[in-house]
């Protein structure tokens, strides 16, 4: 299983899409690791750097509907090979989602108000998931924990590493 605790990236927007976390130029890449350099390339953010904000992070935590735009699954590669494995925000793309989970990592959904509670914590935040008792602990200026829900085929396909193990366990 993929490892879900790290430092905090903080994208604080709504709406940002796939064409902003891997640019559709580099599309035609035969591999997850080749998409690498240019996580969040396109992302434009005030005091956000793509050359260093993504390389010490393990988790995002942002606003609503993260993922729009394009349905591609490099968006979520692109977070994968860079090790970050879990994404917080207040809701997603149906279909950036369900590629999270599809590929072993986290899409968690919390309430609008924890995620301004994240965000007030500090820059230097650190997050740890466990996934068994569905809580996000975070810790930095304060500590606090927050609750969410898997339904449990996206928990086992976590638990899985992905659809692909998943399937082979299973069929």
């Amino acid at each position: 299983m993929k490892k879900f605790s790290g430092s905090v990236l903080f994208l604080d927007r709504s709406d940002i899409n796939t064409d902003e976390i891997i640019p559709a130029k580099y599309l035609t890449e035969n591999s997850k690791l080749a998409l690498k350099p240019y996580i969040l390339e396109d992302l434009k953010l005030p005091g956000f750097d793509p050359q260093t904000g993504p390389q010490k992070a393990g988790i995002i935590v942002t606003r609503g509907n993260f993922g729009c735009g394009s349905s591609r699954e490099h968006a979520v590669w692109v977070f994968e090979v860079n090790d970050i494995n879990v994404v917080i925000g207040e809701g997603f793309a149906r279909i950036f989602r369900q590629n999270m989970f599809n590929c072993g990592m986290l899409a968690i959904e919390l309430a609008p108000e924890d995620i301004d509670a994240l965000f007030k914590m500090g820059p230097e935040l650190t997050i740890a998931v466990d996934i068994e008792k569905e809580i996000v602990q975070a810790t930095g200026s304060t500590s606090a924990t927050f609750s969410f829900r898997l339904n449990s085929f996206d928990k086992e396909l976590v638990e899985a590493g992905g659809w692909l193990t998943y399937a082979d366990k299973k069929y």
